[in-house]
């Protein structure tokens, strides 16, 4: 297995590398030349800097289906409901884990200087228009976007300027590392942020309890409850939050066990939150096929005992209505839209 790494430390230098504060630049991935072009479905576009992403409603047998972001944007911008939607996908740079099934090359979340440039959101918002037929929604992903969260209130403004508040659903992940959001926006940024309407966030947990949390992410195992404890002051915001989960973990035994203490973990935070929590099944593209080892493999096999768990918990607390409730009216407060 790989070091354990020190995620705070690694934070905190990858964010001074992939943003600079008084330029309102971010360290943006350029696609054209790198390993990850070769997994995408289209060539990269934005003069290399973007990549049409299409989230697919459909997945695999014995999976439950995957409905973000496409219902919360389809609500937003009062679309019919889509079972495929493109989305404009720009980059950030750096990362402060390794999650081992990342179908990002490691190589591109290293602030790398040799496969990405400084951009303002400005920037991003003009490749994106000079472009015919743009998607409706532009996705923030990384890397991770939370190490530097002034890239949300600089997307908003930006749009705002270009009169695409109203046209253009934004959507971000969050990998539930690090407190960055309310230690470094103003309150003016964080209003901005907790009361733009056409935004959505989705929150990664990465593994089901500490062991596969620490196998998935290099990180210590203790920031397995970190995870819990940053989403819970991301509800107080009244974002419009999501939250996706990886189920891989080295180890067979006891795997329902922890699938049911984690459905714990997420009602004590809001009775409804597993509605609104999107199991991913890690499926296993070029950049990742060097990395595997035996235990990798296992992990994968594993996940399937995990996923027919999670199904059986949701049956045991939910009634069929609740789980066939649209995950966008799933509603965990009373600003949910």
């Amino acid at each position: 297995m790989a070091t354990e790494i020190d995620t705070d430390a690694w934070s905190s230098r990858y964010r001074t590398k992939a943003i600079d504060l008084e330029g309102k630049r971010l360290l943006i991935t350029n696609f054209s030349g790198t390993e990850q072009e070769q997994d995408l479905t289209v060539p990269p576009n934005c003069s290399g800097f973007g990549r049409i992403r299409h989230f697919r409603r459909a997945t695999s047998q014995g999976w439950p289906t995957n409905p973000l972001p496409l219902d919360p944007a389809c609500a937003a911008l009062q679309l019919e409901e889509l079972d495929v939607m493109r989305a404009q996908a720009f980059q950030n740079a750096a990362c402060n884990w390794r999650c081992w099934y990342c179908f990002v090359p490691f190589d591109l979340l290293s602030a790398n200087p040799q496969h990405s440039a400084w951009l303002t959101a400005e920037d991003l918002v003009n490749l994106y228009l000079d472009q015919p037929d743009p998607p409706k929604v532009i996705d923030l992903t990384g890397g991770e976007a939370s190490l530097v969260p002034e890239w949300l209130p600089w997307m908003m403004h930006a749009l705002r300027l270009r009169n695409l508040e109203q046209k253009v659903y934004l959507w971000s992940d969050d990998n539930l590392s690090n407190d960055y959001l309310w230690r470094y926006l103003s309150d003016e940024d964080l209003s901005l942020v907790s009361r733009y309407k056409n935004y959505g966030r989705v929150c990664c947990f990465k593994g089901f309890d500490d062991t596969s949390f620490a196998f998935n992410t290099c990180a210590a195992s203790a920031l397995f409850d970190r995870q819990f404890q940053l989403f819970e002051r991301l509800l107080r915001l009244g974002l419009d939050l999501y939250a996706y989960v990886t189920l891989t973990t080295p180890i067979k035994t006891g795997i329902e066990e922890g699938v049911k203490r984690f459905f714990d973990r997420l009602q004590s935070l809001n009775e409804k939150l597993p509605l609104r929590t999107i199991p991913l099944e890690i499926q296993i593209y070029t950049t990742v096929t060097k990395r595997l080892e035996q235990i990798h493999d296992e992990a994968v096999r594993n996940q399937k005992v995990a996923i027919e768990a999670w199904r059986k918990e949701l049956e045991n607390r939910y009634t069929s209505e609740d789980r066939a409730t649209n995950i966008s009216k799933v509603v965990l407060y009373k600003n949910n839209n």
